[in-house]
């Protein structure tokens, strides 16, 4: 392993799945959607190509083989992406990073909020196991919360709002899931990847994680640390009016469903997404 590159010490396999792990999704023409275990990547194939395309976010960890796997299935073997994009650097996003960059040589590009916690300076907070939720909240004192370090591969996202080797795409900073978190979106036919910003599934609920049953909630609660820049990250995508969102946890939602989904969420979101109880509950004062 190359010396710049390292794990945080406490990165470890975690012994949780769902029922649509390794069953990709065509989202469009060019986007497809890749889950692992719990969480989701996306491939986004290059205009006017076969062969080009762009990853975003990494995985679990250990989940490097299956994701090189997918994308020689897709893309032909000996392919490789012209970037990785991370909507931000948890451990279920940025999992198969560091195998993925000495595998493939390739430049990971991130929100320079982010950057603490990618180049090994800071580590997240703890998972709180207190919050208010199901059992993969009481169980996330087991998920690793400390930095990454990717050294000269990680670069920061350009100011102006563009993605690179993304064309037709912009990123848009959706803060409160953790600081430097992006969601990108795609003018032309209104596709959303939005990360962890909301989710299509209840993720502190084990029960449907594992089954994947479909609802929009608010971001993972054990991991979100400012709920209200969470709320207003969540106004600022419904108001694009995706016609398609991806997220990081649960299946692709379209259409009608996904806008009066994101209406419900932005409306009672103190209801829905921000927990009763917890170390980072900040309710808005009325």
């Amino acid at each position: 392993m190359d010396k710049q590159l390292q794990y945080g010490d406490d990165y470890k396999f975690i012994p949780v799945t769902s029922v649509t792990s390794g069953i990709g999704m065509e989202v469009s023409g060019d986007v497809y959607c890749y889950p692992i275990q719990i969480v989701n990547t996306c491939f986004i194939r290059s205009a006017g190509s076969d062969k080009d395309f762009v990853l975003v976010d990494a995985g679990m960890p250990g989940s490097a083989k299956k994701i090189i796997a997918e994308a020689e299935n897709r893309f032909g073997t000996g392919s490789r992406p012209k970037a990785i994009i991370l909507t931000h650097g948890h451990f279920d996003h940025v999992g198969a990073i560091i195998e993925l960059i000495e595998y493939w040589n390739v430049p990971v590009f991130a929100h320079e909020l982010e950057f603490p916690y990618l180049t090994g300076e800071k580590s997240y907070p703890e998972p709180d196991a207190t919050v208010e939720g199901g059992l993969v909240a009481k169980m996330s004192p087991m998920f690793p919360n400390e930095p990454v370090q990717l050294g000269k591969y990680v670069k920061k996202l350009p100011e102006d709002g563009t993605v690179p080797e993304m064309e037709g795409w912009r990123f848009i900073h959706t803060p409160g899931h953790s600081p430097g978190h992006i969601s990108l979106f795609r003018e032309e036919d209104r596709t959303l990847i939005a990360g962890d910003a909301f989710v299509t599934v209840r993720q502190d609920s084990l029960y449907k994680v594992l089954t994947q049953q479909q609802e929009i909630n608010g971001p993972p609660r054990y991991l979100t640390t400012d709920w209200l820049s969470a709320w207003e990250s969540v106004k600022k995508l419904q108001q694009l009016n995706p016609s398609v969102a991806v997220t990081g946890h649960g299946t692709p939602m379209f259409g009608q469903e996904l806008a009066d989904g994101l209406s419900k969420l932005v409306e009672d979101f103190e209801q829905i997404a921000i927990p009763d109880y917890g170390r980072f509950v900040d309710r808005p004062k009325h």
